[in-house]
């Protein structure tokens, strides 16, 4: 018997994550090997299942997509990440796919989509959704990944950034990012000073007007 492809997701919709459990049990060779509803809870998984694909979300509460994949594929530089969600503007997407991810699919995406994703990132492919996949050549077209502001930002700014705009605390950020509130400070100084923003309303707007954030997010 053909060795089945094992995925574990990461979603905080407990409904999502079984629509999602009950579609890829109707494919022969796919296992549903576990569920996560956060960052954090993803890599405890990883490192626990070791998983063939990682199908991760990005906005979650506590540590996001973004971060965690960053985490998994520091720790894990051959983890197959396919991100799947709704968010398919390049300040999401750009970023998601230089931490790491191998996939971008878009939740609208019909079910034949996501599977092909799983196939190919699995097979070691990148898949990226049709639009996705003309949003990322536009981009690199036009040049506008060196245009954006935050790419002034290290990869330890950008997450800091993010957590303050969610409202997270030095201390919360310290505890999500396992670093001291002392250093959180330090990036969080920093990256106020590179985008000439002075307060915590001020990062709030920053992050909502370049979408790295959703404002109606529960």
């Amino acid at each position: 018997m053909a060795k089945k492809i094992s995925v574990l997701l990461v979603d905080d919709h407990a409904i999502l994550r079984a629509g999602l459990r009950s579609l890829l049990a109707t494919y022969d060779d796919i296992e549903v090997v576990g569920e996560a509803s956060d960052g954090e809870e993803a890599i405890r998984m990883v490192r626990e299942l070791a998983p063939d694909v990682i199908v991760m979300d990005v906005q979650m509460p506590g540590m996001n997509g973004l971060i965690a994949t960053r985490y998994i594929m520091e720790e894990y530089p051959d983890a197959r990440i396919l991100m799947l969600t709704q968010y398919g503007h390049k300040e999401y997407v750009l970023p998601l796919l230089e931490a790491g991810a191998r996939g971008y699919v878009l939740k609208q995406a019909a079910d034949t989509d996501f599977v092909k994703g799983i196939h190919a990132v699995y097979e070691g492919n990148s898949y990226l959704y049709p639009p996705i996949a003309k949003l990322v050549l536009d981009a690199l077209m036009a040049g506008e990944e060196a245009s954006d502001p935050d790419r002034l930002l290290t990869p330890r700014e950008r997450e800091v950034l993010v957590l303050v705009a969610q409202g997270y605390t030095n201390s919360e950020i310290a505890d999500i990012l396992f670093i001291s509130p002392k250093t959180v400070d330090v990036h969080r100084t920093r990256m106020m000073n590179k985008l000439d923003i002075h307060n915590v309303a001020e990062i709030v707007h920053y992050a909502v007007r370049r979408r790295l954030i959703d404002p109606y997010s529960d």
